[in-house]
């Protein structure tokens, strides 16, 4: 096993905190994955940057740069003058065979201290920084899938992209390819069919650091749904009831982040489901950003973050069903303002 060097250590460093490009992303996974030692100095790195992510972080105030830079200007006019009257006194000592070990330790701690300093206001900054990023590219792609959907839509005479569904057909068998309609991704794979939306807009870029591999357009036309979960890490609304004009009720919301709910889903399909809601449950956010809130696609195409699960003037829970308490993953809505996102 050869040893990597300093490049190598940078760019390991660079992938753990969020700073690769997609070309780098690849370059330190190969790495990774092929050297013990890199696979060592990720991971140490992984468990020393995780307490990072748990931090809540709040809008920063107004002013806060500039009176950043005034305190580390008093800090570090400061700390020559300690610097320089600690030099004086040392130098001034009748033992001068140790100015020199006085004067290196001296100069090291006052680049220890500048250290901790500016790792203490960048490091926050830094996460907080990549925190938004990945929520504004997840707004971005939102607003991609709702304008395809529009082309579609505009494209099939005003029709969504719809399949046959039989009355109790399962809504949760996300990768099911299966000519029946199985899974509630499937009308909205559609779009990806069509070549109306590109398939790694369905994979919200705050759930994971792995790239998801792009599909080809030959790949594509083989199948009758996405081709499994990891391709798409976003809930849609569950179809509603019709009225008697033939209009669907619960337009107003589209899609968001991942539900909390079905995040963990059978791997065989010929199970059932059955979950039962509990206080965990009823309050997490999605896992897309950290548990910190989710975006929401309404159906007039604007996207907002929301830090809690309800919408609306009723403030419905949009992971859940009104009055419903266990899910076996073929529950459909029957209000109108009862807005239901799943898987």
């Amino acid at each position: 096993m050869s040893s990597i060097n300093n490049k190598q250590k940078q760019l390991l460093f660079d992938y753990c905190v969020g700073l690769t490009s997609q070309e780098q992303t690849a370059e330190a996974e190969a790495l990774i994955s092929s050297n013990q030692e890199a696979a060592e100095i990720h991971s140490r790195l992984q468990a020393t940057l995780a307490p990072l992510e748990s931090v809540e972080f709040e809008p920063c105030p107004d002013g806060l740069v500039e009176r950043t830079v005034r305190q580390v200007s008093n800090l570090a006019d400061s700390g020559r003058h300690r610097l320089e009257q600690l030099l004086v006194s040392e130098q001034t000592q009748k033992v001068t065979t140790k100015a020199a070990f006085w004067r290196n330790l001296s100069e090291m701690a006052a680049v220890a201290a500048a250290v901790i300093l500016v790792t203490a206001v960048l490091v926050p900054t830094l996460s907080f920084a990549r925190q938004k990023y990945r929520q504004q590219r997840c707004r971005m792609q939102l607003g991609s899938i709702f304008q395809g959907l529009s082309n579609y839509i505009s494209d099939h005479d005003g029709q969504p992209p719809a399949v046959a569904s039989a009355a109790g057909a399962p809504w949760w068998k996300v990768g099911c390819q299966d000519k029946e309609n199985c899974s509630n991704t499937r009308h909205i794979w559609l779009l990806v069919k069509g070549g109306y939306v590109d398939s790694v807009n369905f994979v919200c870029p705050g759930r994971s650091r792995r790239q998801t591999p792009r599909l080809k357009s030959f790949q594509v036309q083989n199948y009758n749904d996405f081709p499994g979960r990891e391709y798409i890490t976003y809930s849609f609304r569950i179809r509603c009831r019709m009225r008697e004009d033939g209009r669907l009720l619960c337009r107003k919301v589209l899609m968001a982040d991942l539900s909390p709910l079905f995040e963990k889903l059978p791997d065989d399909y010929t199970k059932s489901l059955r979950l039962r809601l509990d206080k965990k449950l009823l309050t997490i956010n999605s896992n897309n950003h950290k548990r910190r809130g989710q975006n929401v696609l309404f159906g007039d195409g604007r996207v907002e973050f929301l830090k809690t699960r309800h919408t609306g003037i009723s403030k419905d829970d949009i992971f859940t069903l009104q009055d419903t308490d266990i899910y076996q993953g073929c529950e459909v809505p029957s209000r109108e303002t009862d807005f239901f996102l799943a898987p």
